[in-house]
């Protein structure tokens, strides 16, 4: 799954993203070794922000992060991501890894002409779409990528549990 949503996210070196629900913090390293290549130079490279809004698993996913060596590139924030971070806004790139009962706004909003956001949306059983979204011209477009089961997102644009 880390791989399909990485391949739907079309992320290119340079690329500054946004990541909700950073668990172990692995998929946000994958998202850095091609946005921030250690073979380029710093100048050219982009930067994973990710929201975890679970405080334990922000600190896990903080420390695999910097043991991984991926500290400079990945910036690990204990939140609520369903708002997104638009300390860093905007993203060339968006990717949420919880489903949404819908896209919120926020992403949206956050989220750069041109720019990716792919989310899972759907409820709260085990069953979503994962969806892409692409903002074109200040236009919103959906692509369907198939059935997924995330867990829920939770926070102010999440599922109520």
């Amino acid at each position: 799954m880390v791989s399909i949503m990485d391949e739907a996210l079309e992320l290119e070196m340079g690329h500054r993203v946004l990541e909700v629900g950073a668990g172990s913090g692995w998929h946000a390293s994958t998202i850095a070794e091609i946005v921030a290549p250690t073979d380029t130079p710093k100048e050219k490279w982009g930067h994973v922000y990710t929201v975890e809004i679970v405080p334990e698993l922000a600190d896990f996913a903080r420390k695999n992060v910097e043991k991984a060596g991926y500290g400079d590139r990945i910036t690990i924030i204990c939140g609520d991501g369903s708002t997104g971070y638009p300390e860093k806004a905007p993203y060339d790139r968006i990717l949420v890894t919880a489903a949404a009962p819908d896209i919120p706004k926020p992403m949206i909003e956050q989220l750069k002409e041109g720019g990716i956001l792919v989310i899972p949306v759907g409820s709260i059983h085990f069953y979503q779409t994962l969806v892409r979204v692409r903002k074109r011209d200040g236009k919103i477009t959906e692509e369907n990528l198939g059935g997924v089961a995330f867990v829920p997102l939770t926070g102010k644009h999440g599922h109520r549990l």
